[in-house]
């Protein structure tokens, strides 16, 4: 899955299961300052990013996740990894 991709599945979770306008879904925009993701909204995020990887995701490697294109980039990195 390219890095487009998986910003269009994030953005996709964003928007639908957080209520987040489309248009404020940018990959600079900060989950907690831009976008009002709390601690509670990124667990319930990871575990919708789940089905993605097909495998568990464990929150610490989320820990230093602050934009949608980290999100990307976690998510691209763990991919590449499983698929090795």
């Amino acid at each position: 899955m390219t890095k487009d991709e998986l910003f269009a599945r994030v953005a996709a979770i964003l928007h639908e299961s957080f209520e987040i306008d489309r248009a404020r879904i940018t990959p600079e925009a900060h989950l907690f300052d831009d976008l009002d993701i709390d601690s509670i909204d990124a667990v319930d995020l990871i575990v919708q990013l789940k089905p993605l990887l097909g495998a568990s995701l464990r929150p610490d490697t989320f820990k230093s996740v602050r934009t949608v294109q980290d999100v990307v980039d976690v998510l691209h990195g763990l991919i590449a990894q499983r698929n090795d």
